[in-house]
């Protein structure tokens, strides 16, 4: 079983080798950049829709506040003239709307809260944002010699190391500078 579990690291790590080869630097900074302008745009997006969502709430909130207000004064006027029935009509009608003002208080703090929350997410990530444009800009304004120079070199195989030490056992040590000029 474990052989078969080596093969496959030995497999998954070829094609992970072989993925980074083919990928060109600049191509994944792009997409990178790509993606995050996506992100930052895409929580705009979301703060505007909880922004509208808000005002909605808004108005519906202004609408119910005027009928409880209203409500409230018939329940008034009813107790007023000694009328039980009318008053129990007014109060059945004022209950329900004053209990659907208190939930759609609730769900407005609500609302600011997610909207305070996105709006903070969304002003760092913007920073964040701003800081990598250039970034990017920089490191693909670079020739390819430099480019280059962000990867880390090529590692000597044992095999390397083992002829170098035969060269200089061989020639006990008297060709040990052109070993090491061959290199």
């Amino acid at each position: 079983m474990r052989v078969f579990e080596r093969i496959g690291r030995m497999v998954r790590a070829d094609a992970h080798g072989m993925m980074d080869q083919l990928e060109e630097r600049s191509l994944v900074l792009k997409q990178h950049l790509r993606e995050a302008e996506l992100e930052v745009a895409q929580k705009r997006a979301s703060l505007e829709a909880l922004d509208d969502e808000r005002r909605r709430v808004k108005e519906e909130g202004q609408r119910l506040e005027a009928q409880v207000s209203a409500l409230d004064e018939d329940v008034e006027l009813a107790m007023a003239g000694d009328d039980p029935e009318l008053a129990r009509f007014a109060v059945k009608r004022w209950l329900p709307r004053r209990e659907a003002l208190t939930e759609l208080f609730a769900r407005a703090a609500r609302l600011d809260e997610r909207r305070t929350r996105l709006f903070e997410r969304l002003e760092v990530q913007e920073a964040q944002l701003a800081d990598l444009r250039p970034r990017v800009r920089a490191a693909l304004a670079r020739p390819d010699a430099e480019a280059g120079d962000l990867t880390a070199p090529e590692g000597v195989t044992e095999e390397e190391v083992d002829l170098e030490l035969l060269r200089r056992a061989g020639a006990g040590g008297k060709d040990s500078a052109v070993g090491e000029g061959a290199r």
